[in-house]
């Protein structure tokens, strides 16, 4: 049996000393459990992703001195650890380290380039797929994180030259339902290759992105062998047996017809020998899976907690008006930073109904947090007596509207200013896709929480707040059932401006996710006009987005990173 340690981690991008001191305390702790092979995540010493760092050659000398460090560390263990590797070119690469040195290096061969992803921006491919041999018995398979998704070689080339385990080093972003589809496809991978394969993710916040961890140790059957916990750090210990797949491959040979295979097209990296296994064998640890609305939670919180600290944050405020978005944003923060740690501010209009003030005075009770009370009605009227000469003679319109809500903006800057805390703005998805927000008002602030989840996921994210304690839960049932109103003019409803958003929400998510077309939304069943109203917003939004402030991606076509749109732009399909 080969004894695996896995490594599941939260790097900090930038941050070499930090992560190579994270690295050695692990190395400590798996030789303690009597481990083997210690495997890190992709780009572990670095963090990821490290975007114009790399460019760098300050950055990658440094990267590179820690690689070595590490490696005098290494003497009784053999350790695989992802870096960026400076040759004539960059390279994602997998050092192995083995007998106090850097022993050799993998060089990843397909660099992604789509949605959050930019990697032939830093690095070249590399050519082929990498085997170690582990003393006389074992052959171990080299990949990091695309290298395994894409079906083929390397990893079959590597498994027909005998590798009966392939690692898979990993900094593989979340968005909802990734995990699962992800062990769906090692799973198959394990399959299909006949061999064990070894899954090791970043965990953690970076900007925009959460790794949500979840690594992994298949057998060569399809079994999952030991899974960590997603969205949290775990030193994960497993056995697999490195000798199974050789019978599985002599079964399977038999039934297949005698075939000529191309030769596969690998290099042998090294030959180590296999450090001693000692003491019991681990007890046999597969985390549970959580479900929909537990996930994303879980993403949201792990996000905000890491934006916030990796940052050099202390504290954070919002501003709660009594509907679901701040509400939920709130409890997240509490979740992610503990209640003293975050401020709410109550801002009353004169079109704020008192059933909301008190559901917000009630939320901010029910939390524990500290509550700030600013009646924005004086700086209303001085604004208005102000722009009277100018306007003479034009009605109100959106305008008195948005002064509102840049008000409330000015007033949450100048909390941040003046004690050091940093604004959470509380829009949802469906909001920033039609620009259903105020440009310096509503997005005013240094981090946007929900920015990825449509106002339908809002909904069911409370609800699973409420339900995820002891009694009622924060969130009052009155915010829960109330009609989405921003409450800038008398009887104000979102209706009266958008469709509801059981049917807007699914509009967005063909147009701005899948790309579809204004006749394959009608072909669905779509109304026309609902379709036609929502893709004009979309487009004319964009402006507003490029100046909105970064958030968590949840879904999986995120605004950013994911979808980047002219704003100048005539196209309408």
């Amino acid at each position: 049996m080969l004894r695996i340690a896995l490594a599941q981690l939260n790097a900090t991008v930038g941050d070499i000393a930090g992560n190579e001191a994270k690295a050695r305390e692990a190395l400590a702790r798996a030789r303690e459990a009597g481990a083997q092979l210690v495997v890190f995540p992709e780009l572990f010493i670095t963090g990821y992703p490290p975007e114009d760092l790399l460019l760098k050659d300050h950055f990658l000398h440094d990267a590179r001195a820690a690689v070595d460090r590490l490696a005098a560390e290494s003497r009784d263990l053999v350790v695989l650890i992802g870096f960026p590797e400076r040759d004539l070119d960059v390279y994602n690469a997998a050092g192995l380290l083995a007998g106090g040195e850097l022993r050799a290096t993998y060089r990843k061969v397909y660099l992604p380039n789509y949605g959050v992803f930019d990697e032939e921006r830093y690095f070249q491919a590399g050519t082929r797929g990498g085997l170690v041999e582990l003393g006389d018995d074992v052959r171990l398979g080299l990949t990091v994180c695309e290298d395994v998704w894409e079906p083929g070689a390397p990893l079959s080339d590597e498994a027909l030259a005998g590798a009966t385990v392939v690692v898979n080093l990993s900094a593989s972003p979340y968005y909802a339902g990734k995990g699962a589809e992800r062990e769906r496809m090692l799973v198959q991978r394990a399959r299909d290759s006949l061999a064990a394969v070894v899954f090791c993710n970043l965990v953690g916040g970076q900007d925009e992105l959460v790794f949500d961890g979840h690594s992994l140790v298949i057998d060569h059957d399809g079994d999952v062998v030991a899974r960590a916990p997603q969205f949290a750090e775990e030193l994960l210990i497993a056995e697999v047996d490195p000798e199974a797949p050789f019978a599985a491959r002599l079964r399977d040979a038999r039934h297949r017809p005698a075939a000529r295979r191309a030769q596969p097209d690998v290099d042998t990296l090294a030959h180590v020998e296999l450090p001693e296994r000692r003491g019991e064998p681990p007890a046999r640890r597969v985390a549970p899976l959580l479900g929909r609305e537990e996930e994303v939670y879980a993403a949201l919180v792990l996000g905000l907690r890491d934006y916030v600290e990796k940052n050099g944050f202390q504290h954070a405020v919002l501003g709660i008006s009594g509907g679901i978005d701040s509400a939920l944003v709130a409890c997240i923060a509490v979740d992610a930073l503990g209640l003293e740690r975050v401020s709410v501010a109550v801002m009353p209009s004169p079109y704020s109904s008192p059933e909301t003030q008190d559901d917000a005075r009630r939320l901010a009770e029910n939390l524990g947090v500290e509550r700030v009370e600013l009646d924005i009605g004086a700086a209303m009227e001085a604004y208005q007596r102000l722009l009277d000469p100018v306007f003479d003679g034009r009605d109100p319109d959106i305008t008195e509207e948005n002064l509102q809500a840049r008000i409330r903006g000015n007033l949450l800057m100048a909390l941040s200013n003046k004690f050091g805390w940093r604004v959470l703005t509380t829009g949802n998805k469906s909001e920033l896709s039609v620009g259903y927000s105020t440009l310096y008002g509503d997005t005013a602030g240094g981090f946007a929480v929900i920015k990825d989840c449509p106002k339908t996921l809002v909904y069911a994210l409370a609800r699973h707040r409420n339900q995820s304690g002891e009694g009622p839960g924060p969130i009052p049932e009155s915010i829960l059932s109330r009609a989405p109103s921003a409450e800038l003019r008398p009887d104000q409803r979102d209706e009266d401006s958008l469709p509801p958003y059981e049917r807007l929400d699914p509009i967005l998510e063909a147009y701005v996710e899948l790309d579809a077309d204004r006749d394959q939304l009608v072909a669905h069943g779509l109304d026309p006009e609902e379709v036609e109203r929502a893709i004009d917003l979309v487009d004319r939004a964009e402006y507003k987005r490029r100046q909105a402030p970064p958030g968590i991606k949840i879904t999986a076509r995120a605004f950013g990173r994911d979808r980047r749109m002219p704003i100048t732009n005539r196209y309408r399909g």
